[in-house]
């Protein structure tokens, strides 16, 4: 015999294909007996459901989806990201579903969400306007976005970037520094990070203001790729200025990180001649010499209640539409006094 089909089932258990396919999909629409002599019979002729066809009858893929602004490789460069997925993972292994992690497809996210064959979407960033947001709307998919702006209609997952980037400047300028570069991410078009960009310069700028240093010549503003190497390159640059800062101010982790490298690889040290702090708190601020001072956001929470309100909106439940999560200050090694 070739493949087993649902009809094999149905002649020789002497059912109906609905009732084989109720028996599958929907038992509580048979009884306890007719789905246990449909199953036993599958069974030995060894029938494998085939999942696509389940899914189109149940109008339901069993999965979720993340849409990366970056694809694969880029993305994962950030370790931030596997903290979103740690709980995203946490809540889909709660509600039986999986987890298809989208990357734009020929470059273009819209290919992504015109493709993702999923029954609602996680977005990192997406605001109000942008294509992919009213792309995802004529698909009717539901959807939450992590680290976007609120006002659009959709649930926003997010943290107070204003409030934690004014702690860490605080922090540094706390310490005697004023001779500060400040390292925020680039412009890429691609990337919805320009929310959380403002609002973490924005905070800056608020605790600059109120130390008198808001227009200050001797604070600097640079940009860097999200990476170790983007934090090592701009660094590096930062060492050959004039003059060079005694402290650093970087929007994430893995930047500080790759500032860190440089200033060990020029012969200096952290926190003697460059303090550093960072913006995440990611597990790696604690394996690097000396330790990360960090703005600490719950990476892992984002994620799971992004998931939460995700699963709310498939079952059709009312759920919040704006979630904000407490930072706070970790101050361990890498930020200390102004040497004169």
């Amino acid at each position: 015999m070739g493949r087993i089909t649902i009809n094999d089932i149905a002649r020789i258990s002497g059912y109906s294909k609905t009732s084989v396919s109720f028996a599958f999909n929907d038992p509580g629409r048979i009884s306890d007996k007719a789905r246990e002599k449909i199953l036993s019979i599958a069974s030995e002729l060894g029938y494998i459901p085939d999942p696509v066809a389940r899914n189109l009858s149940l109008r339901r893929h069993g999965t979720i989806g993340l849409l990366l602004p970056q694809v694969i490789p880029l993305a994962f460069l950030n370790p931030h990201l596997s903290q979103i997925i740690q709980g995203i993972g946490e809540v889909c292994e709660r509600a039986a579903h999986s987890l298809t992690v989208i990357p734009p497809v020929r470059e273009s996210i819209l290919d992504g969400v015109r493709n993702a064959a999923v029954d609602g979407l996680i977005t990192l960033g997406l605001e109000p306007g942008m294509e992919s947001v009213e792309l995802i709307r004529k698909r009717h998919l539901p959807f939450v976005t992590i680290d976007g702006r609120d006002g659009g209609g959709f649930p926003v997952v997010g943290i107070d970037d204003r409030g934690g980037a004014a702690d860490g400047m605080r922090t540094i300028l706390n310490a005697g520094h004023r001779d500060v570069a400040i390292i925020s991410f680039v412009e890429d078009p691609r990337l919805a990070t320009s929310h959380v960009k403002n609002q973490r310069l924005a905070g800056y700028n608020d605790a600059l203001a109120e130390a008198g240093l808001a227009e200050s010549p001797r604070v600097r503003f640079v940009e860097s790729e999200p990476s170790l190497s983007g934090g090592r390159e701009t660094m590096e640059a930062l060492l050959e200025s004039s003059p060079p800062p005694s402290a650093v101010v970087a929007m994430s982790d893995v930047i500080a990180i790759g500032v860190l490298q440089q200033i060990e690889t020029a012969g200096l040290s952290a926190p003697r001649d460059v303090s550093v702090i960072g913006f995440d708190n990611i597990p790696e601020a604690v394996l690097v010499s000396p330790r990360l001072t960090t703005i600490a956001q719950p990476g892992v929470e984002k994620g799971r209640r992004a998931a939460e309100l995700l699963m709310g909106l498939i079952e059709g439940e009312e759920v919040d539409h704006h979630v904000v999560l407490p930072v706070r200050t970790v101050e361990r090694e890498s930020v200390g006094p102004r040497v004169a």
